[in-house]
């Protein structure tokens, strides 16, 4: 009897392994090397939370350009280098489409929105907000019209400082207003209560998202939740929400199938009122798009300008090479236009060099969709991918003076502009920024209409040496609190 109850036994323990086998029949992994994790932390004590890319760079000469990090129990692959970056993101394509779960954007979003959702939600998401945004003429002529008129709003302000020290941060104003025309479908007075909330929340939310504390919630969300640590951000976050629902609701009763489309928000609309069985053009998606939209928009080429702008103050003799250019094709008057990018090669070179030295977002992760190879390494779908973007940008196979702001690097023997296959400010693959093409288009000509009308100088008392260039603690690399003068050239 007992020699019977074992038979049965075993087969019973052959039969449950031939039903997982048949349930996962994937292959095992074979992780890349990586540092010995630690019990609870993982490799957390390798890493310094205010500068996780270079931590992650220093690991990656030891471990080579693919290697795996546990930040807390979570088991991560990072690649680092234009060769890992490219042959992972530009191979796979839908493999690493997706977003691993990140406890506070989980919060945020709810698995809504463009940047942080997944699967089919993700999909439908940026199918729409690509084609709204062709539709409104990103990057076209028409925008560009906007964007000029934004400039000679911003010139007045500057003009009010007379030659006197301004705040870096007024350079934002302009972006983010033409982000809000777009999603809007009009601009705000600057001194527009609705502006100024707007700009005060979204630069409180990125200092929170950068912060300690919130990176501690996004390994631990169990214990930051405890600790409360995700109650600051979360507070600012309904407050905008708050105002975009408003914005929303006010458009809602001018917008009826068929109508012209002026707006992202009015495309939104119109979506929304057409068949949508999964609600995924609902209010609450509605509002986590717009989101989305508000956060990346003003501060990404927020930032990147006062970068410019700072860079311009410190390198004076790069300033003035750009103004000897833009005086050569434009002339005194004649504000830039699109197709100026191809007879302004410094010009161009600068602004490319500014992106690549600034390393704006370091590294937001992706997701393996299915069991993905890289290499001679097999990742089992659902992980964590980190293309570190820093890595890239800072490459010394790709960039002769990496560490250095440099022009000549988009710039060949004869000046003629140069591009390069490693400058990937916006990430690449199918998770490759939307807006890129406004960035762009909004970038060059706020910059060349800058430099045109203004030398940008060091405050009185500060050498160009001292001014900061050591970037803030904030969700991205964003330049520090300070003052520049914008004096009228002649």
């Amino acid at each position: 009897m007992a020699l019977l109850i074992l038979l049965l036994l075993g087969l019973l323990g052959l039969w449950g392994l031939l039903q997982a086998w048949a349930r996962d029949p994937s292959p095992a992994p074979r992780w890349p090397p990586g540092p010995r994790p630690l019990p609870l932390i993982g490799n957390l004590h390798l890493l310094r939370l205010s500068q996780q890319d270079r931590s992650l760079m220093e690991l990656s000469e030891r471990y080579g350009p693919v290697f795996t990090v546990h930040l807390g129990r979570q088991k991560t692959v990072v690649l680092t280098g234009f060769e890992a970056v490219k042959e992972a993101l530009a191979g796979p394509g839908q493999e690493l489409a997706d977003r691993p779960p990140i406890a506070i954007f989980q919060l945020i979003q709810r698995g809504g929105g463009i940047f942080f959702s997944s699967g089919a939600r993700w999909r439908a998401a940026r199918h729409f907000t690509v084609r709204a945004l062709h539709s409104l003429g990103m990057g076209r002529e028409l925008m560009a019209d906007k964007i000029l008129q934004e400039l000679k709003c911003l010139s007045e302000q500057l003009d009010g400082y007379e030659g006197r020290p301004f705040p870096l941060a007024l350079l934002g104003w302009a972006p983010s207003n033409i982000t809000f025309m777009l999603l809007f479908g009009r601009r705000f007075d600057y001194r527009d209560p609705v502006f100024v909330s707007l700009l005060g929340l979204i630069d409180e939310v990125m200092v929170l998202l950068g912060s300690p504390g919130l990176q501690l919630f996004n390994i631990y969300p169990w214990l930051g939740a405890l600790l409360q640590l995700h109650r600051p951000v979360l507070r600012k976050i309904e407050e905008v929400q708050a105002i975009l629902r408003t914005l929303l609701e006010a458009r809602r009763p001018h917008m009826r199938r068929g109508d012209p489309v002026r707006s992202y928000v009015d495309a939104l609309i119109q979506q929304g009122q057409g068949d949508d069985p999964k609600g995924l053009f609902a209010e609450p998606n509605a509002v986590a798009c717009i989101l989305d939209m508000v956060m990346a928009g003003t501060e990404t080429t927020s930032a990147t300008l006062q970068w410019a702008a700072l860079l311009m103050g410190r390198h004076l003799d790069v300033q003035g090479r750009v103004q000897e250019e833009l005086d050569r094709v434009l002339g005194p008057g004649r504000p830039p236009r699109l197709e100026d990018q191809q007879e302004l090669p410094y010009t161009s070179a600068v602004l490319h060099e500014v992106q690549r030295f600034i390393t704006l977002l370091p590294h937001v992760p992706r997701c393996t969709t299915v069991d993905t190879k890289l290499g001679s390494f097999l990742l089992p779908k659902g992980t964590p991918v980190i293309p570190l973007l820093t890595s890239v940008l800072l490459d010394e196979t790709q960039w002769q003076t990496p560490g250095q702001f440099n022009p000549g690097h988009f710039l060949d023997a004869d000046g003629h502009f140069v591009k390069r296959e490693a400058f990937l400010p916006f990430s690449a693959g199918r998770r490759v920024c939307v807006g890129e093409r406004l960035a762009r288009t909004e970038l060059f000509l706020l910059f060349a209409g800058l430099l045109q009308r203004y030398r940008l100088l060091p405050p009185p008392g500060v050498s160009p040496a001292s001014l900061d260039t050591t970037p803030a603690r904030a969700f991205t690399m964003r330049p520090q609190a300070q003052t520049l003068c914008a004096v009228s050239r002649p």
